[in-house]
């Protein structure tokens, strides 16, 4: 049976209203009666009556007792709506005094951390910084620059990282990161940078970079208390004694990135075709870093490393690696 149109805001199914419309022009009729002519069970006539008593568009019979009379829709639809006009007075009450309790709660807590972000804030624990990162991120209005080291990025990173990013780049928020080269070559954080950049952000990418850090607005910098030990926490600062520095960092190792859809792989006129990793390498262990170390630094793996040294080696025709480094110098590598 059609539903009239509005009577479900009422808080009436199809049944129900069949059953009230039928018993607002033959109120004597029973249960068995309603059922057969309704197409509808018996219990279903029962539910659907039990209802209507609820919303007060039944009520019983002043002539024959035992039975129940429909309330006409004028004074019963007119009950029903200020029912609902209560019900949603009261939700409106508690929603504001549950935004009073949030209002509360938010100044006690502003109240319990530093007044003022001059001074740097410590962050203890991956829950704090992602916080505070979030915290920062939903206050951003023009740009953020972010350096990732490391090479390929935690999931966890980057599964947090997605929404803050999405909130930001739909707002028109400029987000320039860079990654190290060799996140290039890991699905999940190449993946991760591709959207981005579909989205409107702009990646580029290094052999080396500098510490982890990400500045919002060019105001606030948050960077780790030990680059070598993230595990000890992060500091947040509006001290423009440390953030000009880091922009200006940022920036310079920024014009030395390559963009991420650009060939990464081209080496310049006087490297003779090695790669951005290849030189960055022979620089590294020319300075005397173990493979060890040059690996971290590059954020490649040990056997990646060896594997590049190994190539350059051969294509130096040199049997060690200070005379690798002889000739490599002698090209006018380093």
């Amino acid at each position: 049976m059609q539903k009239t149109v509005g009577l479900g805001m009422l808080g009436l199914s199809t049944d129900q209203e069949a059953v009230y419309r039928s018993l607002l022009t033959d109120s004597g009729e029973g249960v068995e009666r309603l059922a057969a002519r309704l197409g509808i069970t018996e219990s279903q006539v029962r539910d659907a009556l039990d209802h209507l008593v609820d919303l007060e568009l039944l009520r019983p019979s002043r002539d024959v007792p035992g039975m129940l009379r429909a309330v006409g829709p004028e004074t019963g639809f007119q009950t029903i709506i200020r029912r609902q006009e209560a019900e949603l007075l009261r939700r409106q009450e508690e929603l504001l005094r549950s935004k009073e309790t949030v209002a509360r709660t938010v100044a006690a807590y502003a109240a319990d951390r530093p007044a003022s972000l001059e001074d740097a804030e410590r962050l203890i624990g991956l829950d704090a910084i992602q916080s505070r990162l979030e915290s920062l991120a939903r206050d951003l209005t023009d740009e953020c620059c972010s350096i990732e080291p490391g090479g390929a990025q935690s999931r966890a990173g980057l599964d947090a990282a997605r929404p803050l990013d999405e909130r930001a780049l739909a707002r028109g928020v400029t987000l320039r990161t860079i990654y190290q080269d060799s996140a290039r070559n890991d699905p999940a954080t190449f993946a991760y940078a591709r959207w981005h950049t579909e989205h409107g952000g702009q990646i580029r990418t290094c052999p080396e970079t500098p510490p982890r850090m990400v500045v919002f607005d060019r105001r606030v910098a948050v960077v780790p208390i030990d680059p070598a030990n993230t595990r000890l926490g992060a500091l947040c600062t509006a001290s423009p004694g440390i953030v000009a520095p880091l922009l200006a960092l940022f920036e310079q190792t920024w014009n030395l990135a390559v963009p991420l859809g650009a060939d990464h792989r081209a080496g310049t006129p006087e490297s003779d075709g090695l790669s951005p990793v290849e030189l960055s390498l022979l620089r590294l262990l020319a300075s005397g870093l173990t493979d060890e170390a040059a690996a971290k630094r590059l954020g490649l793996s040990l056997r990646t490393v060896r594997r590049h040294m190994a190539a350059l080696m051969e294509r130096l025709d040199a049997t060690s690696r200070f005379e690798a480094g002889l000739k490599a110098a002698h090209h006018g590598w380093l």
